[in-house]
């Protein structure tokens, strides 16, 4: 007798094709679902990375901003430092313009002339008094521009007066006081 198979195995093959299927499946979508957890896993990972690498470079320049603060304090402190210096330095150089002034006022007064006021405003000198002519206020002219404390001469008035006794020219001038020692530092 041949055998005959009368079980329906149609039916079990599909079935069993149908769990394959199905298994096949689940398993595809398994891979794709661990793919992209660890593409997520990935790419957060490369941006916690970013993160703190621009935290750390967020902090360094605060870091540098200070500094460069504190540079910018300093160069401030050193410009005002270096000022001062150089005020003092001037102040030292001028000491001894007022000693050299009156000793040059004195050198170049000629005889006959008479000072009553002097007027210091900066390196300007008013300089007011009497003469017993006009010749002798272009004497003391001549000697105050000979002079090397002295310069620039320019006579303002003068007015002669006669009285009993002698003829009296009263004059105002002006002149500027120089430096030799720091004009030949500036050159």
């Amino acid at each position: 007798m041949a055998r005959i198979n009368l079980l329906p195995w149609r039916e079990t093959r599909r079935r069993e094709q149908q769990k394959e299927f199905f298994t096949l499946m689940g398993l595809a979508g398994a891979l794709c679902a661990a793919v992209v957890l660890l593409t997520h896993f990935e790419i957060n990972g490369r941006i916690t990375h970013q993160e703190k690498r621009n935290q750390f470079i967020t902090n360094e320049i605060k870091v540098l901003d200070g500094q460069i603060a504190e540079i910018k304090k300093l160069d401030s402190t050193r410009q005002a430092l270096i000022e001062r210096m150089e005020v003092i330095q001037n102040l030292q150089a001028a000491r001894p313009g007022v000693v050299h002034l009156f000793d040059e006022l004195v050198k170049t007064l000629p005889d006959g002339v008479h000072l009553s006021s002097l007027k210091q405003t900066d390196n300007n000198i008013q300089l007011s008094g009497r003469a017993e002519s006009n010749a002798r206020v272009s004497s003391y002219m001549r000697k105050i521009e000979d002079s090397e404390w002295l310069a620039k001469p320019s006579l303002g008035v003068i007015e002669t007066k006669d009285t009993e006794l002698a003829r009296i020219s009263s004059f105002n001038m002006t002149a500027q006081q120089i430096n030799p020692n720091i004009e030949e530092q500036e050159e």
